[in-house]
């Protein structure tokens, strides 16, 4: 209780130095929202001339996009600067966080905390839409929305996780850019879109050593389809829990191996 105490401290220090700028806040917002909606828009487009994409419609498309829009959009808010740790190695300024008397994590998540309303209010239109046009036509039922609510959350976490990895890859690296192009930027646009559009050793990838198809994919296929059964659901959020741990020791044996612009 004490760490979440502190974190929400130190978060509510970061909103209000950020609202300090609240034009900046309110434009950016919805520069996001506007380039989310016109990316999906061109999708939409296509799929309502040709109806459907490898057996799967413009409705259900849209679930996996915002499924995956707004599980990044948590991992993003909370743990912002996660993604920027680049920064923080070059200019050596995570010298003065490891200084600070506060777990070096829970510092570096409080950091610049960004509100992604853009995304939230983009991600959350689609996917109303989404579910009441597969409700009305009885694809879905009411449980869905417990369930979409555990798959958002649950690939939040994976979102983090692989985010994690790869910043914690720049204690040996230091130049994260790239990477993160890949396991990131790369892989949360490919998941915005059903993997059979993908050859099967991308499909691979995506489901193991970048894992983010197990963030909407992969549940998506019993939520929207009832395929697998149940258990799918419950197994997505074990390897979300195992996954979490497993990138924990990871940065754990990474900021051991940190030297210092110091040293």
């Amino acid at each position: 209780m004490n760490t979440i105490r502190m974190y929400a401290i130190l978060v509510k220090a970061s909103v209000r130095s950020r609202m300090q700028y609240k034009f900046n806040f309110w434009f950016s917002s919805l520069l996001a929202f506007v380039i989310n909606t016109m990316e999906f828009l061109l999708v939409a487009l296509l799929l309502y001339r040709f109806g459907s994409i490898k057996g799967w419609s413009l409705h259900e498309i849209g679930y996996l996009y915002a499924v995956i829009t707004l599980s990044k959009a948590i991992y993003r808010t909370l743990a912002n600067d996660v993604h920027h740790l680049e920064k923080y190695l070059v200019t050596g300024d995570l010298d003065q966080l490891l200084l600070r008397p506060v777990p070096i994590l829970l510092a570096l998540m409080s950091q610049n905390f960004r509100i992604m309303m853009g995304e939230y209010i983009q991600g959350g239109v689609v996917l109303v839409w989404a579910i009441s046009v597969l409700m009305a036509s009885g694809q879905l039922t009411w449980w869905v929305v417990p369930q979409t609510a555990a798959v958002i959350l649950t690939g939040a976490v994976i979102l983090f996780s692989i985010g994690f990895g790869t910043a914690t890859c720049g204690f040996w690296l230091t130049r994260l850019s790239e990477l993160q192009n890949l396991t990131e930027d790369a892989a949360h646009f490919s998941v915005k879109y059903p993997l059979e559009l993908y050859p099967k050793w991308l499909q691979g990838i995506l489901l193991t050593i970048v894992p983010v198809g197990v963030a909407n994919y992969l549940p998506s296929l019993y939520v929207l389809r009832d395929e697998y059964g149940a258990w799918l659901l419950a197994g997505t959020a074990g390897f979300a829990i195992f996954f979490l741990w497993l990138m924990m020791k990871f940065w754990m044996f990474g900021l051991s191996r940190y030297q210092s612009t110091g040293s």
